[in-house]
């Protein structure tokens, strides 16, 4: 089981909220967050309630400053909702597709792709099945840019899934890191 511990103020300070699975919305805890304490496991933490909006990866650690996170590249400066991720140590399986409806270009992932552009000559990610493991798809090459979490499941359309602006240019496995 993950523990996460938001603080409303820098350095730990203030009162807190420890967490120990998911959370829809922290707001009812915290009026604001500003520093953060993974204990075990990681966490995706987004940027609006329900698990919606902007998303960012944390993995066991301490974050002093939430100011510290956007200098590492999280998009947003509150968030409202967090989202446990299981330890997994199988193996890994993803199809993505060029386009919704897993129509268009097809290839399997077993393994990180840094550049899909470069690895598969595919210039755009709409859809994708992951089949096994836990995996952050990214905007821009070499993960960077906004990222995406998405578990085990059928995503048959990014841009139902409110992601219509974005196009996914790498992909990583989460895997021992958590």
């Amino acid at each position: 089981m993950g523990k996460i511990i938001f603080y409303e103020e820098r350095n730990f300070q203030g009162r807190n909220y420890e967490c120990m699975s998911d959370c829809s919305d922290i707001s009812s805890y915290l009026s604001r967050v500003g520093s953060i304490r993974v204990e075990s496991s990681c966490f995706m933490i987004y940027e609006r309630s329900g698990f919606m909006g902007n998303q960012f990866f944390l993995r066991r650690g301490e974050y002093q400053d939430i100011q510290h996170l956007m200098s590492m590249g999280m998009m947003f400066d509150n968030f409202r909702s967090c989202r446990m991720i299981p330890p997994y140590r199988g193996s890994f399986r993803m199809r993505i597709y060029e386009r919704d409806n897993f129509v268009g270009q097809m290839y399997e992932l077993m393994d990180d792709c840094d550049n899909i552009m470069e690895r598969f000559r595919m210039s755009d990610c709409q859809s994708c099945h992951v089949m096994e493991g836990h995996w952050l798809m990214y905007e821009q090459a070499h993960y960077r840019g906004r990222m995406i979490y998405f578990r085990p499941g059928e995503y048959r359309s990014f841009r139902d899934m409110g992601y219509s602006n974005m196009r996914f240019m790498s992909m990583r496995r989460i895997s021992d890191m958590c």
